[in-house]
């Protein structure tokens, strides 16, 4: 979306003090442990963009508060599963053997949007170490959060995503649908009936760099849609704009709960 058209869609030019009320007015509050995906396109015209999204959150989740965001890179993956788009088979060794491991510091997100990239970069912001998933966060529980992120299962217990659901955090859905809802593939790993996969990553082995081949589950978000649907008909999903976003915020240890239960009702 072209910024002249996010311009003409939007009524009046947003601040940090007009998003920080609109969050507030969501349900976000100081002392808060929140988890956003987002879509920066979804929300108008912010004046400062990206960062004023991020410093209005950090300031209505107060000292006591911790922001936390999804930080995939899953373009450190087996190039045999790439379809949007696919690469020539006859570049597959290369890749195995020239993706750069991935760093924390250094490698970037993919195909999570603005807000979560410029978040991963915030002075202060903490990054659990996993060459595909990882998340970033800030605040109280940061370092809790982002410690010890296991290889595989790579969205399971011992996960950030296992230990948001520890601390009752909350979910917020920016701009976005249930299909970019992160904790729903936590119900994924305890449903019991999800298929698994070979996965592949570029990694560092103390200060060499080594692509390895591991065992996960197949996550799939196509039906997340429908799942977020019957999920709102069972359990408080607070709804609301922010900017001309749609945002949905509601406790992660409802959602997940829920989703492990209809997951095993409605896939085979």
């Amino acid at each position: 979306m072209s910024e002249l058209h996010v311009i003409n869609k939007t009524k009046m030019a947003l601040t940090k003090e007009t998003l920080k009320k609109e969050f507030e007015n969501l349900g976000l509050m100081s002392g808060d442990t929140v988890l956003v995906h987002s879509s920066m396109s979804s929300i108008g015209w912010v004046c400062g963009e990206e960062r004023t999204v991020i410093e209005g959150l950090i300031d209505v989740l107060g000292s006591g508060g911790t922001l936390c965001m999804p930080a995939h890179s899953g373009g450190n993956s087996d190039p045999a599963d790439w379809m949007n788009p696919p690469v020539p088979k006859e570049w597959f060794e290369v890749i195995y053997n020239n993706m750069p491991a991935f760093d924390p510091d250094i490698t970037p997100t993919r195909g999570i949007g603005r807000i979560a990239e410029q978040f991963r970069l915030y002075p202060g912001t903490k990054r659990s170490n996993h060459p595909q998933t990882s998340f970033c966060a800030m605040g109280k529980y940061a370092d809790e959060i982002t410690r010890g992120h296991v290889l595989t299962p790579q969205l399971g217990p011992d996960t950030p995503l296992g230990k948001l659901y520890q601390l009752e955090a909350k979910v917020l859905l920016l701009g976005v649908g249930y299909d970019s809802c992160t904790s729903f593939h936590y119900g994924e790993v305890l449903s019991g009936n999800t298929t698994r996969k070979k996965l592949g990553a570029a990694v560092y082995r103390g200060d060499t760099r080594e692509w390895v081949w591991f065992e996960d589950y197949d996550y799939n978000c196509d039906d997340f849609d429908r799942l977020g649907e019957d999920f709102e008909k069972h359990y408080e999903v607070k709804t609301g704009k922010v900017g001309n976003a749609v945002c949905k915020l509601f406790n992660i240890q409802d959602g997940i709960d829920f989703s492990v239960t209809w997951l095993r009702e409605n896939r085979s």
